[in-house]
């Protein structure tokens, strides 16, 4: 049988939050926008071990308590300037076999459920090529010009957003990582190899917290739960 594992690339800064403190520290329902997505991967009975990625600088990650996924948790300070690379560091530290599953979750995704979790699990474990969380396009889509501009509008038929986790072999995303370095996501590299990976539904709970009104979102949805 073979394991699963999280990776979470954690070295980035999100500029586009206004905040001198890294995105991922940012207060959210009482703690780190990153403690929730950690928590949620390190209680599913399926992951092994939850990789986070961290910049070699990073001076924020060990002040928190991080006690309750303590055996699951381990901290890799190799960061890079870009996710694929971060990744790439990531998969290289972690010396994980490569037949074995690896999924890489955003650290400013932290609505990530169980149920989502269990779902991507289930419809990719026996999949030769892996895949990803997604949700169909439910808005009209349109194309802008410079001047911001609609230059028209766009059929979103069949057109997806992209979400994580995505769920790899280890062995495969490294060497598509390694074959294709300028991608903004796991799925791109493995599309660059001619591979197609499968899209598995999932819902707009688990949105990216990008913009400073996501938080306010996100915290009630993380208080819902």
């Amino acid at each position: 049988m073979s394991k699963f594992h999280a990776l979470v690339p954690a070295a980035g800064f999100g500029s586009r939050m206004g905040s001198e403190l890294p995105k991922q520290y940012l207060e959210l329902a009482g703690q780190p926008m990153i403690y929730h997505a950690l928590t949620t991967l390190c209680v599913s009975p399926h992951i092994s071990t939850v990789f986070v990625v961290l910049a070699p600088e990073d001076n924020h990650f060990k002040t928190y308590d991080w006690s309750h996924c303590a055996g699951k948790l381990e901290p890799l300070y190799c960061g890079g300037a870009t996710r694929a690379e971060s990744v790439a560091n990531g998969l290289l530290a972690s010396e994980l076999e490569v037949d074995e599953w690896v999924l890489v979750h955003d650290a400013a995704r932290p609505c990530l459920t169980q149920a989502h979790l269990e779902k991507l699990i289930a419809e990719l474990r026996d999949d030769a090529v892996g895949g990803i969380l997604a949700v169909p396009a439910a808005d009209t889509l349109k194309r802008a010009d410079a001047e911001q501009r609609i230059v028209r509008t766009e059929s979103r038929e069949n057109l997806w957003q992209a979400q994580t986790p995505q769920m790899f072999r280890v062995g495969l995303l490294a060497q598509a990582l390694h074959e294709c370095k300028n991608v903004t996501d796991e799925a791109s590299a493995i599309e660059a190899m001619g591979l197609q990976p499968k899209l598995v539904a999932g819902d707009s709970t688990n949105f990216k917290v990008t913009y400073p009104q996501d938080i306010k979102l996100a915290e009630l949805l993380l208080r819902g739960k």
